[in-house]
C-alpha cells in the first residue's frame, strides 16, 4: 500500500530516465482541513508496481473522514491522504513484478489483505482482520500522484474503457457484491433504496446480471429520473410510494436510512433475501418477527472479492456504462472542492485528476 517515507526503487520501462523523488499530494490533516503537500514518492515492495494515478472518485466515506474525523473505529489521529477509487498507469514495478507490465493502463483494487489468514485462505479477503484498504486510517490513499500497489490488485484495462470508468470499478465492485450476495439472476425482482450513485450503479449490475423488474426509491425527483434512464425499470418517491407488498425477490439497501431498511424488509418475499450497503446509524430496529416467518435471509456488505474482472469486462460489453456518473471534475489541488461537490444539486460524483 501506499507510503510516504522512502523514494521509489524498482524496474522503470527501457530508456526512461527515472522517476521524480518527490510527489503532491492533497492531504487531509485534521478534521475539516485540506492542504496540498509534497511528499516522497513511495517505496516499491518487490511485488508491487508504482501506479501514476489518473483519476481518482471522491466516496462518501472520504467525505465522511473530511467532515466528521472518523467513521467508526477508524479515526483520523494524524494526517491522511483520501481516496480508493482509482485507476492510473504503471510507471515501475518491483523487483519480482515482470517488467512488461511498466506502461498498462490499469484499474486498482485498493487492498490488501495477508493472504495467509482463516478468512483469506477461504476466499473471504475482503474480511481479512489485518487488511490494509487505501484511505482507512492509518493507510494513505490516492489523491496523490503516485500510488504503490501489488501487482495482481492492478488490472489491465482496455483501451474502450475510461480513465474515469476505470475509477469507479471500486463502486461497481460493492455493486456487483451486493448483487451476489442477493442471489439476483435471470428473471429476479429488485428493490434498491437510494438512487445516489451506489443505488445506481447496484440497478445497473441487477440488470447486467439479468433482473427484469428493478424499483429503486429515493426523496429526490430528480434522481429517481436518472435512475430510471440508467437501470432502474420502476421509481418509487420514499415519501409517499409505498414498498411493502411489492414481494421482491431482493432487497438492497443503499440509503443507510433505517425507516428505508424496514419498509424494504418488508417488501421482501418467502425466503428472500436483504442485503445491507449504505451507511447508516450502528443500530437500527428490524421487524424481527416479519424476518422470521418468512425465513428472510439478511446479510451486510463489507466491500468486495474478486470482482473486477468481471466488472472489467461488463463495462467493455458495454452492460454498466460509469461514465454517466460523472458530474464534477476537479484538479488535485481542489481536492478539497471535489470533498464538498456532493451537496450541490444535480451532483451524483464527483472525480479528482492528480495529474491535472
Amino acid at each position: 500500500m501506499t507510503t510516504t517515507t522512502q523514494p521509489a526503487a524498482g524496474q522503470t520501462a527501457p530508456g526512461q530516465t527515472g522517476l521524480p523523488d518527490t510527489m503532491r499530494a492533497a492531504v487531509l490533516k485534521r478534521q475539516g482541513d485540506m492542504a496540498l503537500e509534497t511528499l516522497p514518492v513511495p517505496q516499491l515492495e518487490p511485488d508491487q508496481v508504482l501506479v501514476q494515478v489518473a483519476a481518482v472518485g471522491v466516496c462518501g466515506s472520504d467525505v465522511h473522514y473530511y467532515e466528521h474525523g472518523r467513521i467508526g473505529d477508524y479515526v483520523v489521529d494524524h494526517p491522511l491522504i483520501l481516496g480508493h477509487e482509482l485507476s492510473g498507469r504503471i510507471a515501475a514495478a518491483g523487483s519480482d513484478v515482470d517488467p512488461a507490465r511498466i506502461g498498462k493502463r490499469v484499474a486498482v483494487e485498493p487492498q490488501r489483505p495477508c493472504r495467509t489468514c482463516t478468512q483469506c485462505r477461504a476466499g473471504r479477503y475482503n474480511l481479512c482482520p489485518d487488511i490494509e484498504f487505501y484511505a482507512t486510517p492509518p493507510v494513505d490513499g490516492a489523491f496523490t500522484e503516485y500510488v504503490t500497489i501489488q501487482s495482481d490488485f492492478a488490472y489491465d484495462i482496455p483501451d474502450s474503457v475510461s480513465d474515469e470508468a476505470a475509477a469507479l470499478i471500486e463502486p461497481l465492485s460493492v455493486g456487483l457484491w451486493a448483487c451476489e450476495r442477493a442471489g439476483i439472476r435471470p428473471g429476479s425482482r429488485v428493490l434498491i433504496a437510494g438512487a445516489g450513485p451506489i443505488g445506481i450503479i447496484a440497478a445497473q449490475a441487477a440488470r447486467a446480471f439479468g433482473a427484469t423488474e428493478i424499483y429503486i426509491s429515493d426523496i429526490a425527483e430528480d434522481r429517481l429520473a436518472f435512475a430510471l434512464d440508467h437501470g432502474a425499470t420502476h421509481a418509487l418517491n420514499a415519501r409517499t410510494d409505498r414498498v411493502e407488498g411489492l414481494d421482491v425477490d431482493a432487497f438492497i439497501d443503499a440509503s443507510g436510512a433505517p425507516q428505508a431498511v424496514r419498509s424494504g424488509i418488508r417488501a421482501v418475499a418467502p425466503a428472500g433475501k436483504v442485503i445491507l450497503v449504505g451507511l447508516g446509524a450502528d443500530d437500527v430496529e428490524l421487524p424481527v418477527s416479519y424476518i422470521q416467518n418468512r425465513e428472510i435471509w439478511l446479510s451486510g456488505v463489507f466491500r468486495y472479492t474478486n470482482t473486477w474482472p468481471l466488472a472489467i469486462q461488463l463495462i467493455a460489453d458495454g452492460k454498466v456504462d460509469l461514465d454517466i456518473l460523472v458530474t464534477g471534475r476537479f484538479g488535485l489541488a481542489d481536492a478539497e472542492e471535489a470533498l464538498k461537490a456532493g451537496k450541490q444539486p444535480g451532483q451524483l460524483k464527483a472525480v479528482v485528476y492528480p495529474g491535472r
